[in-house]
């Protein structure tokens, strides 16, 4: 199946805002085994628009249109659809119906302009949006069929996964029994785990196992698309290859499917009634931002420290005179730790310093990392280089904090090495 995706908006076309519903589409279609062919990106002009609409029309046998379905002079797909589909538009009483009730349930009464969202092309399907008042829909243009959908990237992932996904299966001719299956790495980039894999998906050797993996650094995500004949057929096909994976990568995966890093430590520090404190420089408090909100943090996080100057951490912990120390070591990192820990009198404490290059004469910008974790029986620590610019140091040095305090919370080394980190 030939599939098109066409985004709107003067401020996707000039680059104002950068256009990640593409990205988000494209990724979640290559999921499911449906590949894009074409993206045009089309600013808010009549002409052009029927234009974009009338090529995919003759070359696509799907095209998902996004945009332009709002209540504003500018929002132009459902006009542009009928005119490209020789129709005439006319009102959705069932949608103006849902929109009235939309506002009235939030104590709102609807302005005038919103009954133009149940303006649609006559005879279109209407694909429900269950969270917002833009009205998708789907009307076939030339040979193509069109499905349009709003802008607001959480009404777009709603149906695209919930309705039209399933529409594009059941046009290509697809066995609709997919699965999608996750793990989440750090520390191993896309060709070294490329080539540990070799061979996986030849453990089913009827090819409904493809094998992919979406960088995005510092956390690598690799795919497994496992297509069956009913959602039994693709547990079956799954497993060995699953149980592959997880041999080949070990350590190195530190969540799998909708996990995240931070809510994995979060879980392990909860089943053992633990509490956590942690203390950052240079990562602009980036470990404490990422665990501190979570639902259920409020019970384990105590305290987060955040400084660039390593004086300022260690008066904040309580460190002064000779207690406290001078650079940035491993050493220093336990120490900070344990008087964090102390202080805040939590079970566990992470200390992430960064010691920075600086200095005109550096061939390559880089940072030394000196992270450490304490308890009350023990202190772990490592210490790395990462070689980059600012934000890749910064980046790395939150991962690697937290993966080492996921890797300590379960019993793993702390200490292994890194494709990421110089010798």
């Amino acid at each position: 199946m030939r599939i098109e995706v066409i985004c709107t908006g003067d401020e996707v076309l000039t680059g104002k805002i950068v256009n990640t519903n593409f990205s988000y589409m494209a990724q979640k279609l290559e999921d499911v085994g449906l590949s894009v062919q074409w993206e045009t990106t089309v600013g808010d002009d009549r002409e052009s628009l029927l234009q974009a609409f009338r090529l995919a029309g003759e070359r696509a046998d799907a095209v998902i249109v996004n945009g332009g379905l709002g209540p504003t002079i500018d929002d132009l797909s459902q006009e542009i659809a009928a005119q490209a589909a020789g129709v005439e538009l006319v009102l959705s009483d069932d949608w103006l119906t849902r929109m009235e009730a939309f506002f009235r349930k939030r104590s709102r009464v609807m302005p005038p302009n919103n009954r133009k969202q149940a303006m649609l092309p006559a005879a279109a399907e209407l694909i429900d949006n269950p969270i917002g008042t833009a009205c998708g829909f789907a009307v076939d243009i030339g040979k193509a069929r069109f499905f349009f959908t709003p802008g607001v990237p959480r009404e777009l992932k709603r149906m695209l996964e919930e309705q039209i996904i399933p529409r594009l299966l059941a046009r290509s001719g697809l066995q609709t029994a997919i699965h999608l299956k996750r793990f989440h790495s750090y520390g191993l980039g896309e060709s070294h785990v490329d080539a540990l894999l070799t061979g996986v998906e030849a453990l089913v050797p009827d090819g409904s196992v493809k094998l992919g993996f979406r960088a995005h650094y510092p956390q690598l995500e690799t795919k497994l698309t496992v297509r069956g004949t009913d959602l039994d057929d693709v547990k079956k096909k799954l497993q060995p290859v699953e149980r592959e994976v997880r041999t080949r990568l070990g350590n190195f995966i530190l969540a799998e499917d909708d996990q995240t890093l931070e809510g994995v430590v979060l879980g392990a520090l909860t089943s053992r009634q633990g509490s956590l404190s942690v203390i950052e420089t240079f990562t602009s408090g980036q470990i404490a931002a990422r665990f501190a909100h979570l639902p259920g943090a409020e019970k384990v996080f105590r305290r987060g420290v955040v400084a660039r100057e390593l004086s300022e951490v260690c008066a904040a912990v309580g460190l002064n005179g000779a207690s406290a120390p001078g650079s940035i070591t491993r050493e220093a990192a336990e120490i900070v730790a344990s008087a964090a820990r102390r202080q805040a009198g939590s079970t566990h404490a992470l200390a992430v310093l960064i010691d920075l290059d600086d200095g005109p004469d550096r061939i390559e910008f880089g940072g030394t990392i000196c992270l450490a974790i304490a308890t009350d029986r023990e202190v772990t620590s490592r210490r790395s280089r990462i070689v980059g610019g600012r934000e890749w140091v910064r980046l790395g040095a939150v991962e690697m904090g937290l993966d080492c305090l996921r890797r300590h919370l379960q019993g793993l080394p702390v200490v292994e090495r890194i494709d990421f980190e110089k010798v």
